[in-house]
Parts: structure tokens; C-alpha cells; sequence
């Protein structure tokens, strides 16, 4: 019993509770874990305890969500237990990724301080790679991006911690913790580091397939630290000026030609890395708006035009909604998604625009009985059921949408 409830859908209410993991089907998980644990060695073992430990993140992040104190209590002490065991086997100890999170996970559950140490430790047994190691980079960057949130405005940014930790990861010597101030002159030092550095790795071409995946991530994680840099040093101008040369240089057809196919190299030479750039850059423009008076537009902007190129990518769905829910007029939201489910096969953009219609629909109810508690308004909003019906009669029609178990039961959630 229980296992027929492991694919979890947290996206449903049932009465007043969250769906989460179910008992038995959770044990059966761990059994999985535990019994391959001790099957893998080398690297394999390292991808394998990254992957059981992002599983416990995930879990952590339910609770919360669901804002349950004391579940996320006793699940951060599992969860705490298991990443320590996982890095003490000896294939684990140096491997950065998996000390990246760990610190993670201890910022989830709010202890900063533990975290801080976890990451500084970690950054000071790294060696000196600096920018040219993708795992350290990828840690400096988290680490930058957690300190950044903590800020309350931009005034003072330039002295952060999260600068500190930007320009460290620059200067190829041992990395020193935090101690209350960044010189300037090392911040200039950096922005020219990190300049140099990104002209370099737009400019290269990857020789093999493996070089082309490692390469990508790299790239990805240079443009976010210097991006971030920038953001803390000069401002979001020089943030969005740094995204855009880049996806401007990744979009760009190369002049070399490929010696096989004849073919221009371009976009296919960092394929993935064009995708990871822009979810950064909506990242950060939605913090600022955050933290500062700051324009809707670029981020409207910059959410469809993305949104068009990449109609499956969910966090960028998210921020889309997120955003339109400030706007009063759906008009524009609709013609968009209608654009985006004509020129594509992928459901997510059905899914996203029900879930749309949907808060909308919560939102009207909200406001029709504010003042008479829970009874229900004479003037049901039928306008809105009917085009919710039909946005889900129209995606069950579609070949992806009459395969998909999640959008029927939406589907009957609705109708119920």
C-alpha cells in the first residue's frame, strides 16, 4: 500500500492538506537509496549522493512551503544527518558539489551562520582554481546569490560580503573568510578579471561533446558571478548590459565554420548555456524589483521573448505569472499564451495558462465575498469557468495533452 501514491501531487489541495510524501512510499524510496549507496564507487558515487541529497532538499523546501514548523524541524535533522554521513565516505570528502548542498541546505533551514562556515570552509579547501574550476565557481556563485537576498537595498552593496566572495574567487590565491570590508582596489582588479575572462570563453570553441557540456556550465556560472558583481559594484544597468552582450554573442552565427558539415557554429556551440543566461537575468530583474522602484517592462520583455524560444521551461512560466498577476488586464496575458500553445508541443504553456485563469478566478471570488465570510456570491463568475473549461478541453485535444495523468485530474479537480 502506498506506492501507487509516490508520483505526489503537490500541486493539489485535498480538503485543507498538502499532498506530500506518503510513508510507504517514502521507506521504499530510502531502501532504493541505501542499497545503491553501496553499489557505486569513484564518480559515480559522488553523482549518486548529489542526487539523494537534492532528493532531501526537496523535501525540506515542501515543508516549507506547507509552513509546518515542526515537520520541517524533524526533517532537517534526517536531512542534516544524511549529508554529513554522505560526505564522510572517502570518495565524497573533496567534492565541492556536495558540499554545496549542504550549505544550501543549512541556509534552508535558517541557519546562516552554520551555513557561512560550511561554504567558507569549503571555498578555503578548494586550492586556487578560481574561475577556471566550474565547481568552484558554481559554489561561489550560490553562496554570492544567498548573501545577495539578505540585502535590504543596494546602498552599501559595494562592501557585502557577497562582493567579498565575487572577488576572491578572481584573485587566484587561497580564499581568506569575510572580515567586515572589500578594498576598492580589488574590485577593480576583478571587473577587469572577469571582463577578460568572459571574452575568453565567448571566443572558444569546444573540441569534443564532454568539452561542450563542462564548457556550458562554465560559461553560465561566469556570467552569473559577473553579472552579480556588476549589480553590487555599478548597478542593474551594467547587470542587464552584461546578459544581453551575451546572449547577443551566443545567438550570433560564428564566422568558423564547422570542418565536417560546412555548418556556421553558434547557438549550437553552447546550446544550453543560452537558456540558463536568461533564466539568471529574469532572476535578478524580478530581486531588484524586489528591493527597489524599477520598471516593469524589461522584465515583461525579457520574460516572452525567452518564453517564445523556450515554451517548456517552468521557472520562467512561473515568473511569467507571477508578473501578470499584477496587471489588470488579462487581455495581453491570454493573446500571449495563445501565441505560445499555436507555435508549440509542449503542454506546459496549457498548464500554465489554467493555472492563470485559475488564481484569477480565486482572486474574483475573493473579492465578491470579502464582507459576507464564506457564503457565496449570487453573482457566480461563469465567464471565467467557461474559458477555464475550455483552455482544458482545448489542451486534452493535444497529443501531449491526452497522455498527460496530471492535466486529467486537474481536469476532474476542476469540475469537482
Amino acid at each position: 500500500s502506498g506506492f501507487n501514491s509516490i508520483g505526489h501531487m503537490d500541486t493539489m489541495l485535498r480538503r485543507r492538506h498538502h499532498i506530500g510524501h506518503y510513508k510507504d512510499g517514502e521507506e521504499f524510496i530510502q531502501n532504493v537509496f541505501h542499497v545503491l549507496f553501496l553499489l557505486f564507487s569513484g564518480k559515480e558515487k559522488s553523482n549518486f549522493s548529489i542526487c539523494w541529497l537534492q532528493y532531501e532538499i526537496s523535501k525540506v523546501v515542501q515543508c516549507l512551503q506547507a509552513k509546518k514548523k515542526k515537520k520541517l524541524k524533524a526533517q532537517g535533522k534526517k536531512s542534516k544527518k544524511l549529508a554529513k554521513n554522505l560526505l564522510k565516505a572517502p570518495d565524497n570528502r573533496n567534492h565541492l558539489s556536495l558540499w554545496k548542498l549542504y550549505a544550501y541546505l543549512e541556509w534552508l533551514l535558517g541557519n546562516i551562520d552554520d551555513a557561512r562556515k560550511v561554504f567558507d570552509t569549503a571555498l578555503c579547501t578548494a586550492g586556487t582554481g578560481g574561475l577556471k574550476s566550474p565547481q568552484l565557481c558554481s559554489l561561489g556563485l550560490l553562496y554570492a546569490q544567498l548573501e545577495v537576498e539578505l540585502l535590504e537595498s543596494l546602498e552599501g552593496a559595494v562592501t557585502s560580503r557577497a562582493v567579498h566572495i565575487l572577488t576572491k574567487l578572481v584573485e587566484s590565491g587561497p580564499y581568506v573568510p569575510y572580515s567586515g570590508q572589500v578594498l576598492s582596489v580589488n574590485v577593480l582588479k576583478a571587473r577587469k578579471t572577469y571582463e577578460h575572462e568572459l571574452q575568453d570563453y565567448l571566443s572558444k570553441t569546444p573540441v569534443s561533446d564532454q568539452d561542450r557540456v563542462s564548457d556550458a556550465d562554465q560559461l553560465i556560472n561566469l556570467v552569473g558571478c559577473y553579472a552579480l558583481f556588476q549589480y553590487l559594484t555599478v548597478g542593474i544597468d551594467a547587470a542587464v548590459l552584461i546578459y544581453a552582450q551575451t546572449s547577443e554573442k551566443l545567438e550570433a552565427p560564428g564566422p568558423q565554420k564547422c570542418e565536417n558539415t560546412g555548418e556556421n557554429f553558434g547557438i549550437q556551440k553552447f546550446p544550453t548555456a543560452l537558456e540558463a543566461v536568461t533564466l539568471l537575468h529574469t532572476n535578478l530583474l524580478r530581486f531588484h524589483m524586489k528591493i527597489s522602484v524599477y520598471p516593469l517592462n524589461p522584465l515583461r520583455e525579457a520574460l516572452t521573448e525567452a518564453l517564445k524560444r523556450y515554451p517548456s521551461n517552468q521557472s520562467l512560466w512561473k515568473s511569467y505569472i507571477h508578473i501578470q498577476r499584477k496587471s489588470h488586464s488579462a487581455s495581453k496575458a491570454r493573446r500571449f499564451f495563445d501565441g505560445v500553445t499555436r507555435s508549440t508541443d509542449s503542454l506546459e504553456p496549457w498548464l500554465f495558462a489554467i493555472q492563470a485563469e485559475q488564481m484569477r478566478k480565486k482572486l474574483i471570488e475573493n473579492v465578491q465575498r470579502a464582507d459576507v465570510g464564506e457564503i457565496h456570491s449570487t453573482i457566480p463568475e461563469t465567464g471565467l469557468t467557461n474559458r477555464i473549461v475550455a483552455l482544458f478541453e482545448h489542451a486534452v485535444q493535444s497529443e501531449n495533452g491526452t497522455h498527460c495523468p496530471l492535466l486529467w485530474r486537474m481536469y476532474l479537480n476542476f469540475l469537482v
